[in-house]
C-alpha cells in the first residue's frame, strides 16, 4: 500500500467530510457525505471510502 492510501483510509475513518473535500473537492459528494455524518456517522464513512477508492 501507498502511503497515500493509508492516509486516505485514516482520513475515511476519522474524518470523512475531509477525506471527501480532499478527493473531489466543494460539490455534491461533500454535501452528501456532511449530511450522512449529521444524521449517522457510519455511512459518511461509507460513502467516504466509496468516494475516496472508486
Amino acid at each position: 500500500m501507498k502511503d497515500n492510501t493509508i492516509i486516505m483510509l485514516i482520513l475515511c475513518l476519522l474524518l470523512p467530510p475531509v477525506a471527501v473535500f480532499l478527493k473531489s473537492g466543494v460539490g455534491t459528494p461533500l454535501i452528501i457525505n456532511i449530511i450522512l455524518c449529521i444524521f449517522f456517522y457510519v455511512p459518511g464513512i461509507v460513502h467516504a471510502l466509496w468516494v475516496s477508492f472508486k
